[in-house]
């Protein structure tokens, strides 16, 4: 392998940890309260801060059909009313930014 080469490589490899650490550092991060009311608050946000304001979080029943559609406030939060089925919550900010929260994870404020 010719040295412009190598350096070419080794610059590649270079850039490829750099955009791997960044993804890395921006994690999915989902919670969801009982609150009065019969209600559940969830909060999406980022492992670097970041709200999720628009993002998909959807209320899913066992049987895959979706109870409530929803997307995040601007305050990053969904209030709804909780379903008389068995669901779960999937919070959807596109590929590899996903979590499920399961109805039996979710506890009073």
């Amino acid at each position: 392998m010719t040295l412009m080469r190598l350096t070419r490589a080794c610059g590649a490899l270079l850039i490829g940890v750099g955009f791997s650490t960044v993804a890395l550092a921006h994690n999915p991060m989902c919670e969801c309260k009982e609150i009065p009311g019969e209600q559940i608050q969830c909060t999406g946000g980022f492992s670097d801060g970041s709200g999720a304001p628009g993002v998909t979080l959807d209320v899913i029943g066992y049987d895959e059909t979706i109870l409530v559609p929803g997307k995040l406030g601007q305050d990053s939060t969904l209030t709804f009313k909780k379903p008389s089925a068995e669901f779960y919550v999937l919070f959807d900010a596109g590929p590899g930014h996903v979590v499920e929260i399961d109805q039996a994870d979710i506890q009073p404020q």
